[in-house]
């Protein structure tokens, strides 16, 4: 069962005695984070909840509530929030005697204290310190969702929800909100509001979910390989007026350049698609989505090695004639575009 869905059995009764939340998915771990505070009905205002901030606390006062007796109740809850000493973050906030002293007080807990801890990130298994939640806890764990699990889940959701979706309209929702649960729940909000009743299509999806920056350029990139001159300065005009820089425009279409041509050269050598993303996930020092790498091979399927380069190298010198005033930056770039259309044209 996913986190989130456990969570939601969660209630102020049965609230464990030591809970963990923690996960790199971010998006997700705040979800999992407002799901959990729903559920055990916190109040800012309850003097029988105490929330830490341990970016900022002093360890003296959270460890003297740890151990102090609940008002005019039997229990009471501390949460301790933002804990990043527990993660392989490099962050560190208490000291080495503070945290010592928070491990003692793990081997001997008080009886009448519910103590909760917020860890965005990945919990660092080698310290003596998680091992014991680990031991002691119950661990929610935010971790990126695989395909088959991140559709069943916003299926059961948006069925909850009375959302039906037409053909192939459900893969747009989760390709548009690039398979992170934090955006699918999001747009899933949207597309609520948008449309109560009826079924979803293509076109509710395209006008509820308002378009990102990546959208916008992606969109461009194709126009420009599609050589639909016209169309992508029209994109380009609507996106300055946005207030949107070429520079900023230049370094995004040169990472999804970048991006074509790492997996074009991998995919050459005979690598599969999984492999792919692993030696890029290696390479780059950060895990790679594994959809980017699968529609990234999709749209370099039909583009040479040597446009590829030609195309980055041309961005490259718009981005350094720009920033050197050699001439307007407007027209610089849409000068970059006419060459990299030409190029695509002069490829094929």
């Amino acid at each position: 069962m996913l986190a989130i869905e456990e969570i939601k059995k969660i209630t102020p009764s049965n609230l464990p005695a030591l809970t963990i939340l923690a996960g790199d998915d971010l998006g997700q771990f705040e979800l999992l984070k407002e799901q959990f505070l729903r559920q055990i009905q916190f109040q800012p205002g309850d003097l029988n909840t105490a929330i830490f901030d341990m970016k900022e606390a002093n360890y003296q006062d959270v460890e003297l509530d740890l151990v102090s007796l609940p008002f005019f109740a039997d229990e009471k809850i501390v949460i301790l929030d933002h804990f990043a000493d527990l993660t392989t973050a490099k962050k560190r906030y208490l000291t080495d005697e503070e945290l010592k002293s928070f491990e003692n007080y793990l081997e001997n807990p008080a009886d009448t204290t519910r103590l909760v801890i917020f860890a965005e990130g990945k919990l660092d298994s080698k310290r003596r310190l998680v091992k014991l939640l680990k031991r002691d806890g119950k661990i929610f764990e935010a971790a990126e969702l695989k395909e088959a699990d991140l559709r069943a889940y916003f299926s059961k959701e948006a069925q909850a929800e009375g959302l039906q979706f037409a053909p192939t309209a459900f893969d747009q929702l989760l390709l548009k909100s690039g398979f992170q649960f934090s955006e699918v729940s999001k747009n899933l909000a949207f597309l609520k509001g948008y449309k109560e009743s009826g079924q979803i299509g293509l076109e509710d999806i395209a006008e509820a979910i308002p378009k990102t920056l990546q959208d916008n350029i992606f969109d461009l990139t194709q126009l420009i390989l599609q050589q639909k001159i016209d169309e992508a300065r029209s994109l380009v005009r609507d996106l300055t007026l946005q207030g949107e820089d070429e520079i900023k425009l230049i370094a995004i279409m040169l990472g999804q350049f970048r991006i074509f041509t790492q997996v074009k050269i991998l995919a050459e050598n005979g690598r599969a698609e999984s492999q792919i993303v692993s030696d890029l996930s290696d390479y780059l020092g950060r895990k790679v989505n594994p959809y980017q790498v699968k529609f990234a091979l999709k749209d370099a399927h039909s583009l040479s090695l040597a446009f590829l380069k030609k195309t980055m190298a041309c961005l490259i010198e718009t981005d350094y004639q720009i920033k050197s005033g050699l001439y307007d930056k407007d027209y610089l770039f849409d000068l970059a575009l006419l060459k990299i259309a030409t190029g695509e044209l002069q490829a094929k």
